[in-house]
């Protein structure tokens, strides 16, 4: 069966919840390769990539733009090994449903799963497998190591995923599955249709002023989710 779909998930309160294992890792990971954490115990995380978050845990501490990006394949590695180190320390956890729905989608011969995260590359698979996932489950993505602002990330997991499918995704076949305002807008890069849940810090009310396409309080209902991932309607709650 051709791939006629691409389904791209956020991860970070989206498909787990790191449950403060990323902030303690990002913490130790900054203080030892740029010799400070800055603001990182401070700055929001949700909705930024990682790249992001070091810029503005970072730059404000006098660290400049060009040394943070001169050092951001260290940076990788470092925070990489920290959250390895740590996460057993800490309660991750699979959202509601999200088992079952990656389970449901990768059933359908016609879907190319993917992630559009904030987190940088390394630290994907270490938060996937804690939360039960198979990270070879996602094939396709863009990450927090390929750009400091989330917009930056759809247009290259939509670039990736056409050539590892060797189609053409309309707009309409593209779907963004995220819990921030960051993860609606960012869609808007590729008129993506956008599913908001709010299983992060946001509420389904904060979530409907960003106008996703639909929005849940979580993805435990299944057969609802499938619905509005493949079928046009009326909105979800």
């Amino acid at each position: 069966m051709q791939v006629e779909w691409l389904v791209l998930f956020d991860i970070d309160g989206t498909l787990l919840n790191s449950g403060g294992s990323g902030r303690a890792a990002t913490r130790l990971a900054l203080e030892e390769v740029f010799g400070t954490p800055g603001a990182a115990d401070t700055i929001a995380f949700a909705g930024k990539t990682d790249w992001q978050i070091a810029l503005e845990a970072l730059e404000p501490a006098g660290v400049s733009r060009a040394e943070i990006e001169a050092r951001l394949h260290i940076y990788n590695e470092v925070v990489t090994r920290h959250l390895t180190a740590i996460i057993d320390q800490f309660p991750v956890r699979a959202c509601p449903g999200t088992h079952a729905l990656v389970d449901a989608l990768k059933a359908r011969g016609d879907v190319l799963l993917g992630l559009v995260t904030g987190n940088m590359t390394g630290l994907i698979p270490v938060k996937l497998r804690r939360a039960g996932f198979d990270p070879d489950d996602f094939r396709v993505g863009a990450f927090g190591s390929d750009g400091w602002e989330r917009p930056m990330l759809p247009p290259l997991a939509l670039k990736r995923a056409e050539a590892l499918a060797g189609v053409s995704f309309p707009a309409e076949r593209v779907v963004i599955i995220g819990d921030t305002p960051g993860d609606v807008a960012c869609a808007q890069s590729i008129r993506a249709r956008t599913l908001a849940v709010a299983t992060g810090p946001f509420t389904t009310e904060q979530l409907r002023t960003c106008n996703p396409t639909y929005v849940f309080e979580s993805l435990a209902d299944t057969p609802s989710v499938l619905r509005a991932i493949f079928e046009d309607g009326a909105r979800a709650v």
